[in-house]
């Protein structure tokens, strides 16, 4: 699988003491040793990322039409996009729409909640933060699972 060089977003967290990253959501220690890890472990890191993004994306949006949804994708020009699960497709979208004012029925995606009504009124970017926000929590309970060090 192809990577960026490194997950990192340029938003670190943990040179204030976060022990999860809210930027990359990479452990600190993954951070400080990314340079000496071999191939393979940054594969898992990266595997572990793209797993918690995308049932965080699952948690928030529903693909209601792939077609439109692919479609989408490739007029926004997402690389590779025939290639990508459909939640991190949804996630590249959803990144991209929010600047360029699209609604989610554009795209083939409806929001999912408890309360209908609150998330008929979010735009994209509002839902996109949710998703980084639940994105962020799901990475915080996996540190705390493995290292059993619970954060604040």
């Amino acid at each position: 699988m192809t990577h960026r060089r490194t997950p990192c977003v340029g938003i670190c967290s943990t040179t204030y003491g976060d022990l999860v990253c809210r930027g990359c959501k990479r452990f600190a220690h993954e951070i400080v040793q990314w340079n000496g890890f071999a191939d393979d472990q940054r594969d898992r890191v990266w595997d572990r990322l793209q797993d918690l993004r995308a049932g965080a994306v699952v948690a928030k949006v529903r693909i209601k039409d792939a077609k439109r949804l692919l479609a989408r994708a490739v007029s926004l020009d997402v690389p590779d996009a025939d290639q990508h699960p459909q939640a991190r497709l949804a996630y590249e979208v959803l990144c991209r729409m929010h600047r360029q004012g699209l609604d989610l029925d554009a795209v083939g995606l409806v929001s999912v909640s408890n309360d209908e009504s609150e998330f008929n009124a979010l735009d994209p970017g509002e839902i996109l933060e949710q998703i980084e926000g639940e994105f962020y929590q799901r990475s915080l309970a996996v540190y705390e699972r493995n290292f059993k060090t619970p954060v604040q």
